[in-house]
């Protein structure tokens, strides 16, 4: 399959989530571009399997999230709006931006395209978010006459603060990739024809070890926190813990280049 930056014809099958491996990367490609890759019942729920699968699967140690040229997602698809098998329509049901929530490993958003209300709150419900010069961001559910029930109201404000996110809520209105930067809704913006390397370079970075699920649990915790709460948290964490002295120096001179 031809990789985001590319211009990707519809393959005409049901592969509608591409699953593939890069070494130790897990890479999950929305692939409904005839219906802009907008989520409907079947792939929502290959998307929840996936995400989990991977955050059990030993050997992966980061997941990517990414779609089909031209667009990241359109968000979930209200052409065809089948319930889920087994659903009982309740918001309280898994959904998949919390089945990324609730992963302990990074998640990374290579963002390809428009990215829209649905779509948006599972890019936000990554550990961060790479996104195409190409790429645009929009929440569209008051122009639909809908409340989102993903995350975006917790979620968006956090991002780029509660103004603009009432501004981007109320209006619909999209947001472009440096405007994204700007806001921070995005931590990187790149050539469009680059977004899949650099983002499988980024995921290379992050090291298999078991501090990274807890870094992510520590931040995710004191997102909610006031300073000295989420400090407190952080020292209650370590409270007890002892290391192997050898294999940290180990590390340390790895890092280092060899250096003291």
């Amino acid at each position: 399959m031809t990789a985001p930056g590319s211009d990707t014809p519809d393959t005409g099958t049901d592969d509608h989530l591409l699953v593939t491996d890069n070494g130790s990367v897990r890479i999950l490609r929305l692939n409904r571009p005839k219906a802009r890759n907008a989520m409907h019942a079947k792939l929502r729920v290959e998307l929840k399997a996936a995400i989990s699968a991977a955050d059990r699967d030993a050997g992966v140690t980061a997941i990517v999230l990414t779609g089909t040229d031209p667009v990241f997602s359109a968000g979930v698809d209200f052409k065809n709006l089948e319930p889920e098998p087994g659903s009982t329509g309740s918001p309280l049901e898994p959904t998949p931006a919390a089945a990324i929530r609730a992963v302990r490993k990074p998640v990374i958003a290579a963002v390809n395209g428009a990215c829209v209300s649905g779509a948006l709150e599972l890019a936000l419900s990554c550990s961060f978010i790479v996104a195409s010069d190409r790429a645009s961001f929009a929440d569209t559910h008051a122009r639909l006459g809908v409340v989102p029930t993903w995350g975006l109201t917790a979620l968006l404000p956090r991002a780029v603060g509660i103004r603009k996110a009432r501004e981007m809520s109320l209006t619909g209105a999209f947001v472009g990739a440096q405007e994204a930067l700007r806001l921070g809704l995005v931590n990187q913006v790149v050539d469009h024809d680059d977004l899949l390397t650099f983002t499988l370079d980024l995921a290379a970075r992050i090291p298999a070890n078991g501090a990274v699920g807890e870094f992510l649990e520590l931040y995710d915790r004191g997102a909610d926190l006031s300073l000295s709460a989420a400090l407190n948290s952080e020292l209650t964490h370590s409270l007890g813990r002892t290391y192997d002295l050898a294999a940290f120096t180990a590390a340390g001179t790895a890092i280092s280049g060899g250096t003291t």
